[in-house]
Formats: structure tokens, sequence, C-alpha cells
């Protein structure tokens, strides 16, 4: 049977990458952001479906869950970035990137939870700087309560077989890095000489989303180039 999985900031990066190798498995795909994807446009089959959601307004996401229908996995990708050192601190960047990476994320799961099948899967994307980074600790913050919410989601929901775990990419080569909103932080070449491939991240989620991941639960996946030595 076809599974289904819900994906968000499926226009462009890593929320894109994902769904397109999700595709290529076979998977159905809905979509969640504010700008159309690519991915509509049939190139990948008629698996994928777009369905507009602003992530940045939590509390107009449960209505659009109505809409979806059941799914078998959450994959929460969609996310910016906002950096400033402590002194020149804006408390709206904050409010705006945890109503995205964490707000979102509480409210869709919880929606998407009562018709999900045993043994399905939530996998939420953090970031490699939740340890800390100079410049980044708004992000970062709101990045590492992804940790929080999946270790104890993850406990949660083992009693059904589903699984819960962040998957935290460091510099990766997506539009976000030349978001004019992280100019105060230059991208720092990792250790391997490259900055990481979306579609190696997708790989790598992908494996979490599949039959053999039922396992790995509440558990952080780090890839970032060696940029964390």
């Amino acid at each position: 049977m076809t599974k289904h999985a819900v994906v968000t900031g499926t226009s462009s990066g890593i929320g894109q990458a994902i769904a397109e190798r999700l595709l290529a498995d076979g998977w159905k795909v809905t979509g969640l952001s504010r700008t159309e994807s690519a991915l509509g446009d049939g190139s990948l089959g008629e698996g994928f479906r777009w369905q507009k959601a602003d992530l940045s307004e939590p509390e107009s996401l449960a209505g659009v869950v109505e809409a979806i229908g059941p799914a078998d996995a959450l994959v929460h990708a969609a996310g910016f970035q906002r950096t400033a050192p402590l002194g020149e601190l804006d408390p709206v960047a904050l409010q705006g990137m945890f109503a995205v990476h964490v707000a979102a994320a509480s409210v869709l799961a919880n929606a998407l939870l009562p018709a999900m099948p045993d043994g399905g899967r939530i996998l939420l994307i953090g970031s490699r700087t939740s340890t800390g980074s100079p410049g980044k600790s708004q992000y970062a913050a709101t990045k590492a309560a992804l940790m929080g919410l999946g270790r104890t989601w993850a406990q949660e929901l083992a009693p059904r077989g589903i699984t819960v775990n962040v998957l935290s990419p460091g510099p990766t080569d997506t539009p976000m890095l030349n978001d004019p909103g992280r100019a105060a932080t230059p991208v720092r070449m990792p250790a391997l000489g490259a900055l990481v491939d979306p579609a190696d991240v997708a790989a790598l989620a992908a494996f979490l989303l599949g039959p053999h991941s039922k396992s790995i639960t509440g558990q952080n996946y780090v890839i970032c180039g060696g940029a964390s030595l």
C-alpha cells in the first residue's frame, strides 16, 4: 500500500529534496508551504499534492490538516534563520522562528496524530547549531526546542510503534545560505571541504522514515560535513 507523508517547506531546500526522494521511493507526498512547489509540475509522477499553508501562523494549521486526511509520516522541514550577536537580538525574529520551527511542528503533529497509523513516523529537521553557535543564539534555541519535543513524543508514542527523530544538518547548499537575514554570520566551509548536499540529507531522512528505522526513536542525527568536529 502506498504510504503518505506530509512534508513542510517543499518549495525549496531540504524540504523539497526530501519530498523528491520520497516521491522517487513511491510515497505520496502532501507539501505544505506558502509558495507553490515546482514538484507539482508532474515531472516526478502524480504522487505530489501542494497545500497552501502559512507556517508562521500555527493557529491556522489545524484547519489545513483537516483537508489533508490521514498520513503515515510527518516531516517538518520548513524553517528560516535570523542571526545577531547578544546585545543586538531582535525579539520579533525569535518569535517568528519559534512559530515556524516549534509551534508549527506542535500543531501539525497534534492534528495528524489521531489518524496516523501505528508504526508511523515523525521527523523534525533540526540544526547542527542547536548546541550553540556565535551569532545564532535565537535560531539555536528554537532548533534545540525540537529535541525536547522529539524525545518527549518518542516516549509517548513508543507503545504505538510510532518513531520520532530529529535530523540536524550543518551548512547545507540551500537558498537559506543567501538569505540577507543571516548575513551577520557568514558560512564557514565544513571540514570535508564542501557544503552538505540536500540530497544526502534526504537520503538519511528516507531511511529514518522507512521500515528499517523501526527500532530507532528519540535520536538526533547530525549530518554536517565535519562542521561539528
